[in-house]
């Protein structure tokens, strides 16, 4: 398509037919190798995005850049995802791919696009970390071994936070002797800094981790550091771990986040959520945790009817009360997802985002919606905000501002009030 093609509109009233198109929008690089591993992660992706067509685009280096990319699939799409494919939000983040995307929309004025969150550091993504780290150190037992983690730095304050923070997630959930953060460059400490600190400390087990998705000149640079210093240091045992790459972890992360973005990927207004009224009597309703949450919600699952599970190793009293009079059944254990067999709803309403995130996995393989109380979008349904009055039951739900559908479902509750007046 050329600079001077004006695409036809689409119809602003328009619900896509089929789930709309995904762009994952990469850095780029010169390293071939960098590049093959990022159209191999696009492979993965589509892999676990069937019926969706997934392509990649880049800020630089790589093509074809991200606009034109997503000019690709706006041609025959009027709605569009975008995931970058960052781990920070740096600059790439924050103004190039946002730029990328008001110019292609310049030229599809009508569509709609959907900018998501960036990767981040959540579960996959640091098991990930941590078996790289644990393929490096083999032999070396985790308390014995130091770790340097390598991000890539920038100009923006919060993103090296962000590497910083991580690197004390590793720390502690990895059980290392030490876990340091370095820069590979524009911020400080710099790699051969962090390297002679610890070294100075006494340490002569070091295992590097490169948090980079996929080698490049970035990891070309920390092999060139470790190197250097090696050869001045020749009674250190410094090891290099290898970056992330286009493991099933960082696919099913870019698969997470189109999923979120495609809630809100819709040409018309309104909330992404067909709205349905279940009928429980009698069916089984699992809930996931005994807490805040699960008091609010339990007592109007039991008047709907269903035959409500709790599974939690603590129940808050007001639930404790109903599980003594029987009108609710206590397991009081972690969660299985056996749990759900036969279940025709759940709510995974816990503090862990580990359990959550199982029982809406366990939800999705038996077809029973689930609502995840932590993070709606990865859920299968949602719970709005309801009122009663009049012999009326109203509801409002829209996308993902529980504040403003508690404030539409009062106004409802003053209509339906004025009626009766």
């Amino acid at each position: 398509m050329t600079q001077s093609h004006v695409p036809a509109p689409a119809d602003p009233a328009a619900v896509p037919a089929s789930p709309p198109p995904l762009v994952i929008a990469g850095h780029g690089t010169r390293v071939n190798a960098g590049a093959e591993a990022a159209f191999a992660l696009v492979e993965k992706v589509r892999g676990l995005l069937p019926g969706v067509r997934v392509e990649a685009g880049f800020v630089e280096l790589t093509p074809p850049t991200i606009d034109r990319a997503l000019d690709a699939v706006l041609e025959s799409a009027p709605a569009a995802v975008v995931v970058p494919l960052m781990i920070g939000t740096g600059g790439h983040v924050r103004d190039d791919i946002p730029e990328a995307i008001e110019s292609s929309k310049s030229r599809y004025t009508d569509a709609t696009v959907v900018y998501t969150r960036h990767l981040g550091s959540p579960a996959p993504m640091i098991a990930a970390v941590h078996a790289r780290i644990a393929a490096a150190r083999d032999e070396w037992a985790a308390d014995d071994t130091d770790v340097l983690m390598v991000g890539r730095g920038c100009s923006v304050t919060e993103a090296n936070a962000d590497h910083v923070r991580l690197s004390r997630v590793i720390f502690e959930t990895g059980g290392y002797h030490q876990v340091l953060s370095a820069f590979i460059q524009v911020a400080r400490p710099s790699v051969p800094e962090i390297l002679h600190q610890y070294y100075a400390s006494g340490s002569r087990r070091i295992v590097v981790m490169p948090h980079f998705l996929f080698t490049g000149r970035l990891d070309e640079w920390v092999h060139g550091h470790v190197e250097a210093f090696r050869a001045a240091h020749p009674d250190a045992d410094v090891r290099i771990a290898e970056v992330i790459g286009p493991c099933d972890e960082l696919a099913q992360v870019v698969a997470q986040r189109y999923k979120e973005g495609a809630l809100r990927a819709r040409t018309s207004a309104g909330s992404p959520a067909y709205l349905t009224g279940l009928l429980l009597q009698g069916r089984k309703v699992v809930v996931v945790g005994g807490g805040c949450v699960a008091r609010r919600r339990v007592p109007k699952l039991l008047d709907a009817g269903a035959r409500v599970e709790v599974i939690a190793p603590e129940l808050h009293r007001s639930l404790q009360t109903l599980a003594d009079s029987g009108a609710l059944t206590w397991h009081a254990r972690e969660f299985t997802p056996s749990d759900l067999d036969g279940a025709w709803y759940a709510m995974a309403v816990t503090d862990s985002a580990e359990t959550n995130a199982a029982v809406a996995q366990a939800a999705e393989q038996r077809h029973t919606f689930c609502v995840r109380a932590d993070k709606a979008g990865e859920g299968s349904a949602w719970t709005p905000a309801t009122g009663e009055t009049s012999g009326v039951t109203v509801a409002a739900i829209t996308s993902h501002d529980p504040l403003r559908a508690r404030r539409i479902r009062n106004r409802f509750l003053e209509v339906v009030n004025e009626e009766e007046l």
